[in-house]
């Protein structure tokens, strides 16, 4: 059994900073690609920021120059900087990991429960 447990959203300012992390614990042979991906009300999720095993990083235009993925495979840690908030970054932010908990066995999706980031004008 694997679970992801997120953490850092909360109110800010617009202009404001915040740091969120997403750390797995469970059976984990190997985690491959991370993410950051959120869903603002009444709109669909989108992809945020990736990050491969590798530490390949990928962003979403809407944030690219103000937000930092990064990750610690010893800790199973994915987190995401988040610098220059704007009101249209307010969203619950979901944490993904792809994981395989065994050596021989497939890969899984595995998803946060969410955290919210509000940012007022």
């Amino acid at each position: 059994q694997v679970q992801l447990v997120e953490s850092g959203g909360g109110l800010v300012h617009a202009g404001g900073s915040l740091t969120l992390s997403c750390v797995a614990s469970g059976s984990i042979f190997r985690t491959y690609g991370m993410g950051w991906y959120r869903q603002a009300l009444g709109k669909q999720r989108e992809m945020v920021s990736t990050i491969t095993l590798y530490g390949s990083a990928n962003y979403a235009d809407s944030v690219k120059g103000r937000f930092t993925i990064s990750r610690d495979n010893a800790k199973n840690l994915v987190s995401l900087q988040v610098n220059s908030l704007k009101p249209e970054d307010t969203a619950v932010y979901y944490c993904n990991q792809v994981i395989q908990t065994t050596p021989t066995g497939p890969k899984y999706n595995y998803w946060g429960q969410g955290t919210q980031v509000t940012v007022s004008s």
